[in-house]
């Protein structure tokens, strides 16, 4: 009996996974993670399960149509299975096609990464590498997770540090936080994944330590589950979308009883003057005092009072999750809660001032290692082309029309043909109704899956790919010292094949085979990686093994040379040799390039602008009285693994929990483990109820993740709870244009009667038909 186990490392954790004559028969976490994700077992049943796609895939009507016409629904339709050779042949063929007929700027690369760890097998890096080498793509640019973020730091801070990379490390916070605030929480559930993979967890551990030694937690959240694990936190519960109102509010105490630190924001700041009188009520004749906020976010003005003399007198820290940014104007939380540590002084000071994403993800707060590690190379894209990421639906439904963003004046190309490999757009985006109805104006969608996911459905063109356990691969990230060999451990399922197997097939019918693959294959370009990372390694006096000692090991721990820092620290050691990449070089409170744009949905300063769709609306609230959170799972990290056994685990009625007050539950006659009909005028999807007293009354919460699982191509009701049919597809302002799906009101009933059965977990009908012979070149 052949038997192997071996290591690997994924976005939630480095596991031990053991084989036994080429099946998967174990997942243990690696024994170095102190608080191991359990996300890794779903790997079990799912890897060598039914919904694996067996053999390449072509839509029937799409076979059946001309190419520009191709006739049927996608979403709705059945699939041929064809070998191959043929397949390549006929995506060949249409890349050529459209190239010739419209240009490259006609092909949209829409991968969103995720799918897999590994340094080489990034299936979002070998599509970008691929079509760069046949003359390029139509682009996207921001993260749904944090997209506004990314375009207000740079005009606030200079740089996006302290969102994804670059924070206070937690040693600072252990030893120096007096007072953590974390508007949004620091929930567990988040913390589980890392980009690149993870090692250690070490989130929960660095604030306990806090807490032990003597800093006090407060969970500014309309969630107390938002609280870490095992730390005890004060919850400040809020109406959800009036963060902005209550720091505004804090900012006005701190001014009108003289705590703010005029010292400071003389030095390192610009712009306090016009935030001042804004604040105080001069510009506009509304004091944003805590009266005010109170009747905004429902927080007792009492406690908006305490907490900024607390904040004043004490070391402190404020913690702002991604989630806020993800809101109707999600760039205002952001630029208010720089506001709000500018004026509390402390930015620089360890165990002070500000950071954004802590717990988002395992790697805030770790210290880097010093050095970068290399990935491939994805050369020059020559379109200019590009969109917002969440504004995909609109180029699709709208080629041609204009959009302004950060202060541009753009058009949406006219795609013709979507290329998707990594990542699900049915999970990702929002109003899944409308991006379905987008999603039928392509000639051709062509995508690369394990799965029979929600996109797989929807695309013309199927390709059966490798999971991170059927390759090689490595895995090193920037926060971690371990290395790992991410050595395949079973045969490749049905005829799946690599992302770089597939493209460099595609390169040589194309005539840029040599270009693609610089004459190596996966293996040759792994001990490339390597090699490059021992010598940016190297560079810094950090060690690595040879590499054939490396792989015959399986892994190996690095000397951890890092070093602790702070959050624009530099800076404020001397402002003067450390300049921040802002026009004034300093903190930007004002910023008169965004004044300059002339947006009235984000002016020059943090304010606080009404969300289209809160709880403070009371026309769409006397409709929709419930407002909806729709938060990165617990048992998942995204949609991937949904038809694990760990995600299954979790699933109310067979369908995605949804948790309600337990008076609004009342109020409706829902018990826990009833299922719900959620709704609003963007559609309708069925969820399991669980009664709590840990969410603020009047919020419910349904996490993302589900498959996309409507009972008829959509729109029609969605059975399976996936909250991405209820959120709205609008963005956050026209400086950012980033995802709003935090901002949602729905109603939810309990549902009588015989409910729709869940078929997401089915693959979709596979012909085999005979006749199908000699259309688009089939034989």
């Amino acid at each position: 009996m052949e038997s192997r186990t071996l290591l690997t490392t994924l976005h939630w954790g480095t596991y031990e996974v053991s084989a036994e004559n080429g099946r998967l028969v174990g997942v243990e976490p690696w024994s170095g993670d102190p608080d191991p994700s359990p996300i890794g077992k779903s790997m079990l049943g799912t890897t060598q399960g039914n919904m694996r796609v067996a053999r390449p895939a072509i839509r029937r009507g799409w076979l059946e149509g001309d190419r520009s016409s191709p006739i049927g629904r996608r979403g709705g339709e059945p699939f041929v299975e064809v070998p191959w050779e043929t397949a390549l042949d006929i995506l060949a063929a249409e890349l050529g096609r459209v190239r010739t007929a419209h240009g490259n700027a006609a092909i949209y690369a829409g991968s969103y990464g995720w799918a897999s760890a590994g340094r080489f097998h990034h299936a979002q890096s070998q599509l970008h590498r691929f079509l760069n080498t046949i003359g390029g793509y139509t682009s996207s640019v921001l993260s749904y997770s944090y997209g506004a973020a990314e375009i207000i730091l740079p005009h606030v801070l200079g740089s996006t540090d302290g969102l994804t990379g670059n924070h206070s490390t937690w040693d600072g916070i252990e030893q120096h936080s007096q007072l953590i605030v974390a508007f949004g929480g620091l929930p567990w559930r988040n913390a589980q994944i890392q980009g690149g993979g993870s090692a250690r967890h070490e989130a929960s551990a660095a604030l306990r330590n806090a807490a032990a030694n003597g800093a006090r937690l407060i969970n500014i959240s309309p969630v107390r589950d938002d609280a870490p694990r095992g730390v005890e936190a004060e919850w400040l519960p809020l109406r959800p979308n009036s963060d902005t109102a209550v720091m505004l509010a804090l900012c006005h105490v701190l001014i009108r009883e003289d705590l703010h630190d005029g010292a400071f924001l003389a030095r390192y700041c610009t712009g306090f003057e016009s935030v001042r009188a804004y604040i105080v009520g001069e510009s506009d004749g509304q004091p944003k005092d805590p009266a005010w906020a109170a009747s905004l976010s429902g927080v007792a003005k009492d406690k908006i009072i305490a907490l900024a003399r607390e904040m004043a007198a004490r070391r402190t820290i404020l913690m702002v999750s991604w989630s806020l940014q993800r809101a109707d104007h999600g760039e205002q939380p952001y630029w208010a809660a720089i506001t709000l540590a500018a004026l509390l002084g402390q930015i620089g000071l360890a165990g002070g001032g500000i950071g954004f994403g802590y717990s988002s993800t395992n790697g805030a707060g770790r210290p880097e290692l010093g050095f970068r590690w290399p990935s491939v190379p994805q050369g020059r894209n020559p379109v200019p082309d590009f969109i917002p990421a969440a504004r995909v639906a609109d180029m699709l439904l709208d080629p041609g029309g204009s959009f302004e963003f950060n202060g541009a004046s753009l058009s949406y190309p006219d795609v013709r043909l979507v290329y998707w490999a990594g990542g699900n757009p049915f999970h990702h985006h929002q109003d899944l109704n409308r991006l379905v109805e987008a999603w039928q104006r392509p000639e051709t969608i062509i995508v690369h899956e394990p799965f029979w996911t929600a996109t797989a459905r929807h695309a013309d063109i199927v390709l059966p790919v490798t999971t991170p356990l059927e390759r090689n691969d490595l895995a090193f990230s920037n926060r971690e010292n371990l290395i790992v060999a991410m050595k395949q451990a079973i045969d490749p399922v049905g005829e799946a094949r690599d992302d770089y197997g597939i493209f460099a097939g595609l390169a040589k019918r194309l005539g840029v085979h040599e270009a693609f693959t610089e004459g190596r294959d996966a293996d040759e370009w792994i001990r490339l990686l390597y090699a490059q990372a021992c010598e940016n390694a190297d560079a810094v006096g950090i060690d690595m093994p040879p590499f054939e000692r490396f792989w015959r090991d399986g892994h190996a721990e690095l000397t951890r040379k890092v070093t602790s820092q702070t959050l624009l620290g530099p800076f404020r050691s001397d402002p003067e040799r450390h300049r921040l990449a802002t026009p004034s070089g300093r903190i930007e409170l004002y910023s008169s390039t965004i004044d300059g744009f002339g947006y009235d949905d984000c002016p020059g300063h943090a304010v606080w602008k009404e969300p289209r769709e809160w709880l403070g609306n009371s026309e769409l609230a006397g409709r929709f009285p419930l407002h909806l959170l729709s938060p990165q799972p617990a048992d998942k990290l995204h949609s991937q693994l949904d038809h694990g056994s760990v995600s299954r685990a979790g699933k109310v009625a067979g369908r995605a929990p949804l948790w309600i007050n337990q008076a609004d539950a009342a109020a409706r006659g829902i018990r826990d483990g009833d299922i719900v009909f959620v709704s609003n005028d963007r559609g309708s999807c069925l969820a399991g109820a669980v009664l709590t007293d840990g969410l603020i009354q009047g919020v419910v919460q349904l996490p993302t993740g589900a498959w996309f699982d409507p009972s008829e191509p959509a729109p029609s009701l969605e059975k399976h709870g996936n909250p991405n049919v209820l959120t709205p597809d609008r963005g956050t302002s026209r400086l950012a244009q980033s995802p709003t799906c935090n901002s949602t009101l729905v109603q939810v009933s309990r549902f009588d009667g015989a409910a729709p059965p869940v078929t997401a977990f089915e693959p979709p009908v596979i012909l085999n038909l005979p006749g199908m012979a000699g259309r688009r070149g089939l034989s």
